[in-house]
Order: structure tokens, then C-alpha cells, then sequence
């Protein structure tokens, strides 16, 4: 049906005011769970160290005469001495003066809100990062100093793809990170060999973190835990198609997807043995005025402590797609 002539209509019209909401819709994550469960800790130095140790094999012959005296004395093992760098991560952003004082939909201050942005962008960098496969690095005048990653210190309990290899250390220092094997599918035997490497090392592992694909991979495990929802009355029922909790031999996992990892690895994690050292935590810093800008910078420099890497295990080069 056609309308009637002059009929004066919005498209038509001028003035009309824009109709833009105040809410800034925001789709990125910003979990961290890594960083979130890891402990904190000040470091004050860029390398900084730590010690590890380990008791003797049990043993079933350790039975001696009644009055019998000690002629010889067993050899004492010293402790390890094992460290890594601290690397610095930084995020920055300059606003006019002009934008900065004009009426703005969503928020008052875009200064403040860029700095909240990439406040939560440095977080998960440093998320990636620890859990990313680089050596410590200690740098110089031209090359960033860098810390190496969790892939890079597990090297005892580890199932790997064909042609995959463990990191190496020298001198207490992650110096190769480990190397990509073929990738394969995550199954449950590859889990339950790296858990069980764990456990004979001592270990006792509560967190299976993966990314989102193997995280869909493990909920097909049989050792996944039996899921219910309870529906009392005449309420809609609920469907559960995650798997949260994987029954092993040794005790349970809480599996816990990571968007920052690489997906191609699964860390079997005793949290009580990591933890995230900071020289300086994270801190916003006013730069230089030099024009007619606000500028400012945000920046942290970390490292992560491995305190004893047997604690924890991977099954690296897995499929991710």
C-alpha cells in the first residue's frame, strides 16, 4: 500500500535525536583461572630462585641387628637450586584532552574506561604467558628478558606425540623449552598415564586444565563423574552436558577450561607447588606530558616458581580441532 502524498516521515525529518544506549557491551572473557588459583608471591630480583627436595625410596630391607653401631654413614643429597627471570608486560594508551572532556555514551571518562580495558588485557596476557611453551631468557640491552612458561619446566611426567621432547635445564634454568611432537587425540589413557606418573612421584594433583576443545574431549571419559539435577514439582528440568569433575585412581580433578592456553597441551596441576612471583605487581603509571594528551601506562614484571615439577605433568600434542 503506497502512502499518501507530503506525507512528511522520519526519513524525512531533520534533527531527530540519536538513540544510543549507555551500556558498552563486552564480549571477551576475562578469566584467569591459572593466575587466579596459582599462589602470589614478591620476588626480589629478576632471577629469582628457590630449592627443591625429595626423600629416598622406601625401603624393605632397612632393618638392623638389636645394639648394632653405625659404622657408615649414608651420603646426603643436597637440595636442588633451580630458578627463572622475571619478564615485564606492559599496555599503554593516550587520550586527547578534547576526548576526554566531551559528553560520551557508556562512560564518563575514556580514559578511565581505557585503562580498565587494558587493564584486563594485561591480566590475560600474563595468563598466556606462564602457561605458554618459552624458556627463561635473561636478556640484554636488546632483547626483552622472558620467563619461562609452565610447558617448559614439566619434564618428569609427561606423555608426548610422536617426535615431542622434554625441556632441558642448565644450571637451575629452563634453557630449551620442550618440543612439539605430532599431535593426537586426548583420550583417557593419556590421561590417566600422566596422572599416574604424578602420583608415583609423590605428587597430588587436583586440576585438569585444558583448553575448550579437549575440554569437550574428557567429558566423554568414563571416569567423569555421574551428573544429576533434581526436579521436584512441575518445573522445566535442566540438561547438564558438562563434565566437571574426572574420578581418577589417585583422587579427583577438577577440570578447568582455559581460552589462554595453548589447546594443544592438558597440565595435570598440584597447585600448592606453583607459584606467580612479582618484582612489581601491577602497577598504572602517568607518563610525560608532552602535548595535548593524557598519557598512561599500566605494567607488572613476573616470573613463575615451579617448586617442584613433579608435582605436576602434561600430556602434550593434542588434537585441536
Amino acid at each position: 500500500m503506497a502512502i499518501v502524498a507530503n506525507t512528511f516521515t522520519t526519513y524525512d525529518a531533520v534533527g531527530i535525536r540519536e538513540d544510543l544506549s549507555d551500556i558498552i557491551y563486552n564480549i571477551s572473557p576475562e578469566e584467569t583461572p591459572f593466575i587466579s588459583n596459582a599462589a602470589r608471591k614478591s620476588a626480589k630480583q629478576t632471577l629469582f630462585e628457590w630449592q627443591s627436595d625429595a626423600l629416598n625410596a622406601a625401603s624393605t630391607s632397612n632393618a638392623v641387628l638389636d645394639g648394632d653401631d653405625v659404622a657408615s654413614f649414608a651420603a646426603v643429597t643436597p637440595t636442588t637450586r633451580l630458578g627463572n627471570y622475571t619478564q615485564i608486560s606492559r599496555k599503554d594508551v593516550v587520550i586527547s584532552g578534547t576526548t576526554e572532556v566531551v559528553d560520551k555514551a557508556g562512560r564518563k571518562s575514556e580514559l578511565s574506561y581505557q585503562l580498565a580495558k587494558r587493564g584486563s588485557e594485561l591480566k590475560r596476557d600474563m595468563e598466556a604467558i606462564l602457561l605458554y611453551n618459552q624458556a627463561a631468557g635473561a636478556g640484554n640491552t636488546t632483547t626483552a628478558r622472558t620467563t619461562a612458561g609452565l610447558p617448559a619446566f614439566l619434564r618428569t611426567n609427561t606423555n608426548a606425540g610422536s617426535g615431542g621432547s622434554d625441556p632441558t635445564v642448565s644450571g637451575g634454568i629452563v634453557n630449551a623449552a620442550r618440543t612439539d611432537g605430532t599431535q593426537r587425540a586426548f583420550t583417557e589413557t593419556i590421561l590417566k598415564d600422566v596422572v599416574k606418573q604424578v602420583y608415583d612421584e609423590g605428587g597430588n594433583p587436583s586440576t585438569l586444565m585444558v583448553g575448550t576443545f579437549n575440554k569437550q574431549a574428557v567429558s566423554a571419559f568414563t571416569g567423569i563423574a555421574g551428573q544429576r539435577f533434581n526436579v521436584r514439582g512441575n518445573r522445566a528440568s535442566t540438561i547438564i552436558g558438562a563434565a566437571d569433575i574426572h574420578v581418577s585412581d589417585f583422587g579427583n580433578l577438577s577440570i578447568v577450561p582455559n581460552r589462554f592456553q595453548r589447546a594443544r597441551d592438558a597440565f595435570v596441576i598440584d597447585f600448592s607447588h606453583l607459584a606467580v612471583r612479582e618484582l612489581r605487581p601491577m602497577t598504572q603509571e602517568q607518563l610525560a606530558k608532552t602535548g595535548d594528551a593524557e598519557k598512561r601506562m599500566i605494567i607488572c614484571e613476573y616470573g613463575l616458581e615451579v617448586g617442584a615439577e613433579a608435582s605436576c605433568g602434561i600430556a602434550a600434542d593434542l588434537t585441536t580441532s
